[in-house]
């Protein structure tokens, strides 16, 4: 097999394993109404439910970085994956909400492991120019993953009860586990084996600036698509009264135009070197021009019905996708190989903080208040951090600047 026919297969396994890690936390957002009924939880406890997700999050994103470089991209995915599907199953097991949030913090524990392994086979597979093409393709799974889970999650409930929604999404990744260990294999000549590989020294990494600025800038960034994520549904249930079937007639709206936005901008990054720009301004333009996209956010709960409100939303998941493509693919631009999960990690693991952070804010300020500050937030995050990305990483740390 060539080569460049690998590099799609490789890509090709991305895109699902993301799509199935999305399928997965995408499950809960969608049953919750029913769950809150059942198992009488307010907002704020739902919003405390998804904290412990996000705190989990962080604890094992920025290990899961280093994890993937000792264990290796073939190795390390397929511990993570294993662990993130079987917690999803243990959901269907849950009677109230302790139960309930310790399965999300499973969850929580595993899903990380994805973006630094993935962001390490990209490195791996793909050329220089070619990376945030590569990070859009396993992010473009991501959107598919969540344009599909309103539609097949909200079958399954209405068909077979919410449990068998959990069984379905945790059982499609040990599908993925046995076609990744028969097809994943390092490239010759990328670096040593796992076992070889120098080791990444957390402290030096974490305190160069370059990760620092990742690190804050992905603080103030990510939580704003996991509001998508995990709010949406919820949103659209109270403020624009969507049922279930509703929400998975057109909540995969904005998820799918997400999935298109991923595609595109990673070509774009590509073929904007390919035109001679250099790397750092197309990484950085990449982002500006997404994050100009999301300040249209702030009129989703003023607008006067919810096919409007979906179309608001629709502009922070193209936004955030050109964003979030040439972020993801900087790890590999500025550092060595054997750092690049390390760091990927890192990064991470600063915006599921900040996700932990805003999803309590989240459910605070819905319950006392509305959704109205919160869309507020969403829409000034992503230009601000554009504003720090380039105050605060010079062009001379990429590499061949």
């Amino acid at each position: 097999m060539t080569r460049k026919r690998m590099t799609w297969i490789v890509g090709a396994l991305l895109f699902l394993a993301t799509a199935v890690n999305y399928l997965d936390r995408l499950a809960l957002p969608i049953v919750s109404p029913l769950l809150r009924g059942e198992f009488a939880l307010s907002e704020q406890d739902y919003g405390q439910i998804v904290s412990l997700f996000m705190i989990a999050y962080a604890i094992m994103y920025a290990g899961s970085g280093y994890l993937v470089d000792r264990f290796g991209t073939k190795r390390g995915f397929a511990i993570f994956i294993s662990f993130w599907s079987a917690a999803a199953m243990l959901h269907a097991l849950a009677t109230g909400k302790w139960s309930l949030a310790a399965c999300r913090f499973l969850l929580g524990l595993g899903e990380p492991g994805n973006w630094p392994a993935a962001a390490r086979a990209v490195n791996e597979w793909f050329a220089p120019r070619f990376r945030a093409l590569g990070v859009g393709v396993f992010n473009a799974g991501s959107s598919l993953g969540s344009a599909a889970a309103p539609p097949v999650i909200a079958f399954l409930t209405i068909a077979f009860g919410w449990r068998s929604a959990f069984l379905f999404t945790g059982g499609a990744g040990f599908v993925w586990l046995v076609a990744w260990l028969a097809i994943y294999r390092t490239p010759d000549g990328v670096y040593a084996p796992a076992r070889e590989l120098p080791r990444a020294n957390w402290g030096a990494v974490i305190r160069d600036p370059a990760c620092l600025t990742l690190i804050l800038v992905r603080f103030f960034t990510d939580p704003v698509i996991y509001f998508v994520i995990f709010w949406l549904p919820e949103y659209l249930h109270k403020e624009r009264g969507f049922d279930t079937a509703m929400v998975g007639r057109y909540a995969w709206v904005p998820y799918f135009c997400g999935a298109v936005a991923y595609f595109v901008s990673g070509w774009l990054s590509g073929h904007l070197i390919g035109r001679g720009w250099s790397m750092a301004r197309s990484r950085k333009s990449g982002m500006l021009w997404g994050g100009c996209l999301l300040p249209v956010a702030i009129a989703a709960p003023f607008v006067p019905n919810a096919g409007l409100a979906i179309a608001c939303v629709c502009f922070v998941t193209v936004g955030h996708a050109f964003w979030i493509a040439n972020l993801q693919a900087l790890p590999a631009d500025l550092f060595p190989a054997a750092e690049v999960g390390t760091v990927s990690g890192f990064t991470g693991s600063g915006g599921a903080i900040g996700g932990a952070i805003a999803s309590l804010g989240t459910g605070w300020l819905v319950q006392h208040f509305s959704y109205a500050p919160v869309f507020l937030m969403a829409g000034l995050m992503h230009p601000l951090s554009a504003g720090l990305t380039y105050a605060l990483l010079p062009d001379r740390r990429f590499k061949g600047q």
